[in-house]
């Protein structure tokens, strides 16, 4: 039978994928940058996606704390190709959390789906209070997530920032990508206009630039931001925005030209990118390079915003 796995302890360092005072693949640079954690005057919490993928079997709707090939997996993929995106601007927390497994988000099985992600959530909110009750000191922090990681970081900015005036004055900004953000969802922190807006949520999901997915019907207004512009306008920007994109590993530099961008309805449409296979790509989702086909653009956002902030 299938049993509930077991509750983490964020004291313990097992528990995180990417830490600052330790060395980790989050400490990773594409070739030509540097990690500035130790000089930084901010902390970023990012949360990773999705990794628990594999045949479910036996109800298991929840990952363990503790399996090694979702470990490594998830540090492999999410913390070297997206935390990284943040070592430039901010010391990096990754928790690792009992993360829903990916049929979560498909199932007819609603109930079983919402307790996978309740459970999920515990861990984020638990690693969260860790975070700021033993190492934040105050400091200026940024929210990170990409698609599971940023359903649970809508719900924490609901919890903790939502009508909280002095944690709501220490957010920099918050990059809940590749997840639909309802626009109504929070009212009290807004969606990024400008560049340099603070205390705002920035949110898109890439899709190849022409497709219509079925769901833009059925849904309510979401919120979008253009990665090339950090506006909320329907123009498309040029690829001459895209100051480089990594898809072909960090051991390169990143690719500059890439791709352009332009808001669809609740979508972001890009130009089709081009890396190792991506001739055979025969997908027009981009979920998996929601951060990465811009990822010098949030990279210098995120440095942009906090200068913003200390102003």
């Amino acid at each position: 039978n299938y049993t509930r796995p077991g509750k983490p302890d964020y004291a313990q360092l097992s528990n995180w994928a990417a830490w600052p005072h330790i060395r980790d693949l989050a400490d990773s640079t594409p070739a030509g940058l540097k990690d500035m954690q130790a000089v930084s005057q901010a902390d970023v919490f990012f949360l990773h996606p999705t990794t628990l993928v594999r045949h479910r079997g036996n109800g298991r709707w929840n990952a363990e704390i503790d399996d090694a090939y979702i470990n490594r997996k998830t540090d492999e993929s999410s913390i070297l190709y997206q935390a990284t995106l943040f070592n430039g601007v901010g010391r990096v927390y990754a928790p690792r959390y009992r993360q829903a497994h990916l049929e979560t988000f498909f199932t007819d099985d609603t109930a079983s789906a919402r307790k996978a992600l309740d459970l999920a959530y515990e861990d984020v909110a638990a690693a969260f209070e860790y975070f700021l009750e033993n190492e934040n000191r105050n400091r200026p922090i940024i929210l990170a997530g990409h698609s599971q990681g940023a359903y649970h970081l809508m719900r924490l900015l609901s919890d903790y920032f939502h009508g909280n005036q002095p944690l709501q004055k220490r957010l920099v900004v918050a990059y809940a990508v590749g997840y639909p953000i309802p626009a109504q969802r929070l009212s009290t922190l807004q969606p990024c206009r400008t560049p340099e807006q603070t205390a705002c949520v920035c949110s898109w999901r890439t899709y190849r630039k022409g497709h219509k997915p079925d769901f833009l019907d059925e849904e309510e207004e979401m919120i979008i931001t253009n990665p090339l512009s950090w506006t909320t306008g329907p123009e498309y920007v040029g690829k001459d925005q895209n100051l480089g994109s990594v898809l072909d590993g960090l051991d390169q530099k990143p690719v500059p030209g890439m791709s352009g961008a332009q808001i669809h309805r609740g979508i972001l449409w890009t130009d089709k990118p081009r890396f190792k296979g991506s001739f055979w790509y025969p997908f027009a989702n981009y979920h998996r390079g929601d951060f990465n086909i811009f990822y010098m653009n949030v990279r210098t956002n995120a440095a942009q915003r906090l200068a913003a902030f200390w102003k």
